[in-house]
């Protein structure tokens, strides 16, 4: 028996950084790594964050199996095996494999593969209990005491105030006692033989557990990578399949899907999570973009006010010298972004003239609240205007410019005036000289005082956006000072050797370990791995980026939304956070785009081309791509070891520009 953890200090989350976590939402499954379902902590089956079954405990002739290996298999499943000895002149060797599948949806397999020399007859036990609680409850140490139990048909039944549960068993049980939660087979195994118990796991007057990613119509391409690094082909497909186990259909509208934040604690839309990832996720098609982007422009503020057109989102943590950021004002920010990038991806006609006047309403927004003066300020009164915040409403004002231009919308001129103002004012206002070449401030107080602490905010400096033509939007930063930057993210402060720090280890308030406060935030190093290769810096891009394909590794290459930002050591492996999401769909889309930037794949369907600026530096050797989706058709793509990159496969007409 394991031994019981100390009771948790209230608000303090129970710990997933060593759970197997099976998804494919809206079903969940958390296990530990010996298989057994003891109710503890966030073990159990989940349907749309309510704990459908929480105590799955299995005893094979009296005894627990000794577990020997946990896996994930897929997104969605894990398989356990354990062995027992039953026959009395084994020796010491186990004649006796237990094998459990388990799969989000709801479903448990348990077979026994028999060695013995002779015939087995096995009493086979499962002690099944729940509480029904739903996840916030769990969360906070408040889920209850475990509900009775009522048997029903072949298994048994559990109902409460919430609803009601039950597990069904095929063979049927030879018993059944409610009271114990128990079911009970007399299992008969010839020499060499088999024998499969299946367990399903319903809410009552639920159907079975249907995951949009699971289905013919998945925005989703299913691409794949080949190369000189074994870890490129692994990184993509479980990035591809963590996102596909992610995403969830808008109830009001069946058609449009979008990703969930990540499991297990953020299991429904996050809006600016969701479109940073269908962002980062469009080499795979645009069909998230646009099912994220329609989910969204419904929630879109129409009633008059400051607030009008705004996309709502809720404060997050911006770690220890600034007050929390307001994630409704990226969201508004990246959504005409996200559009604008859509399209030169290849986004239909149709979607773009319905989703356009949701974008525009983002937009007047933007100009609305900047008003006479130079920058986007912060929504709380007397906030500061963060560094950050200017670059994403930058690049939404000049990315925004050029969709409304090529939509033939009034507006473009206005934008592009503002932010030819506020890059010239920026450039002044928020740098820090220093010995050290400066560096740019993370905030700039109202009454002009800058908050100087280094962080990985800084990447969106670099993140400029897609025009036309395969080129990128100026940045708010000149050649001289994005050369200091790119320095500065490729330093020992901030580069922890398994990716980037949230803030430099030199800074005030670090912590290895704090979500905006030294941590390694996955999609902020890959955005650093794309905009450092765009503006020309292989070598740093490159070290990023082998940092975080060895993190990977050691997660098996489901990547968590973050982890512990200690420096890497010679034989050493990057800390686990204890909180972190896994899979997070920041994380998973990051895979995503820290490969396909290797490619340097730039498209502008509107004009017919598709430009490659690959990492001449080739730091991962060759690489090839198949399956992408460019124009709405299958794109594949190889960049050579020396850099050098082919198109293999493109939609009809499509141009390589050089």
């Amino acid at each position: 028996m394991a031994p019981i953890p100390p009771p948790r200090r209230h608000g303090e989350l129970p710990p997933a950084h060593d759970a197997l976590i099976c998804i494919a939402l809206p079903g969940l499954a958390i296990s530990p790594d010996n298989g057994q379902l003891t109710g503890r902590g966030l073990e159990g089956f989940y349907r749309a964050g309510r704990r459908l079954l929480a105590r799955c405990r299995l005893r094979v002739a009296g005894r627990e199996p000794l577990p020997l290996q946990a896996r994930t298999t897929g997104a969605d499943t894990a398989r356990f095996v354990g062995t027992l000895r039953v026959s009395p002149d084994a020796g010491p060797d186990p004649d006796l494999v237990v094998e459990r599948h388990r799969c989000a949806d709801g479903t448990e397999r348990i077979t026994l593969h028999s060695a013995a020399r002779r015939p087995l007859r096995l009493p086979v036990e499962v002690a099944l209990g729940t509480d029904l609680a739903d996840l916030a409850a769990i969360a906070a140490g408040s889920a209850g005491p475990e509900l009775p139990a009522t048997v029903r048909a072949a298994g048994l039944r559990w109902s409460g105030p919430a609803g009601a549960a039950s597990v069904t068993a095929d063979p049927p049980p030879s018993d059944a006692l409610a009271s114990a939660g128990l079911l009970r087979w007399d299992l008969a195994l010839p020499p060499g033989g088999s024998a499969t118990i299946e367990l399903r796991v319903r809410a009552d007057g639920a159907a079975p557990v249907r995951s949009a990613g699971r289905t013919a119509t998945s925005p989703l391409a299913t691409a794949e990578a080949t190369g000189d690094d074994p870890a490129v082909p692994a990184l993509l497909r479980t990035s591809v399949e963590d996102l596909r186990a992610l995403l969830l259909r808008d109830p009001a509208h069946p058609t449009d899907t979008y990703l969930a934040a990540g499991a297990p604690w953020r299991c429904g839309l996050a809006p600016a999570e969701a479109l940073t990832a269908a962002r980062m996720t469009l080499p795979l098609g645009t069909g998230l973009a646009a099912g994220t982007l329609r989910a969204l422009a419904r929630t879109q503020l129409r009633d008059p006010g400051p607030r009008c057109g705004m996309i709502p989102g809720p404060l997050r943590d911006a770690g220890p010298h600034l007050p929390p950021g307001c994630t409704g004002t990226e969201a508004t920010l990246l959504f005409p972004v996200l559009l604008a990038e859509a399209r030169r991806w290849g986004l239909p006609e149709r979607d773009l003239d319905e989703l356009l006047p949701a974008a525009e309403r983002c937009l007047t927004w933007l100009l609305t609240t900047v008003g006479e003066g130079t920058y986007l300020p912060d929504p709380q009164p007397l906030g500061p205007a963060r560094c950050d915040t200017q670059a994403h409403a930058h690049r939404a004002a000049l990315l925004g410019a050029d969709l409304l231009d090529a939509c033939g919308r009034p507006g473009g001129e206005e934008l592009r005036l503002w932010a030819r103002r506020m890059r010239a004012a920026f450039r002044e206002d928020f740098w820090i000289d220093d010995l050290g070449g400066g560096r740019p401030a993370a905030a700039r107080a109202p009454d002009g005082r800058l908050v100087p602490h280094l962080g990985a905010a800084a990447v969106h400096l670099l993140d400029t956006g897609l025009l036309g033509s395969g080129t990128m939007a100026p940045g708010l930063l000149d050649k001289v000072r994005t050369e200091q930057l790119a320095r500065l993210l490729g330093g020992p402060a901030l580069d922890s050797g398994w990716g980037l720090r949230g803030l430099g280890a030199k800074e005030a308030g670090h912590n290895p370990f704090g979500h905006r406060s030294g941590a390694v935030r996955v999609h902020e190093t890959a955005l650093a791995v794309a905009g450092l290769a765009t503006a020309g810096y292989d070598k740093e891009a490159g070290s990023l980026l082998r940092g975080a394909l060895a993190a990977a590794g050691h997660f098996g290459h489901r990547l968590p939304e973050m982890y512990g930002g200690e420096q890497r050591t010679d034989g050493g492996a990057p800390l686990p956070h204890p909180a972190a999401c896994r899979p997070a769909a920041t994380a998973a889309a990051a895979g995503v785009l820290l490969l396909t930037t290797l490619a340097g794949i730039r498209p502008d369907t509107p004009a017919g081309t598709v430009t490659l600026r690959p990492l001449r530096s080739a730091p991962l050797g060759e690489i090839g791509f198949t399956g992408l989706r460019v124009a709405g058709a299958p794109f594949a793509v190889r960049v050579s070891r020396l850099g050098l990159a082919m198109v293999e496969e493109a939609a009809d007409g499509l141009q390589l520009r050089t």
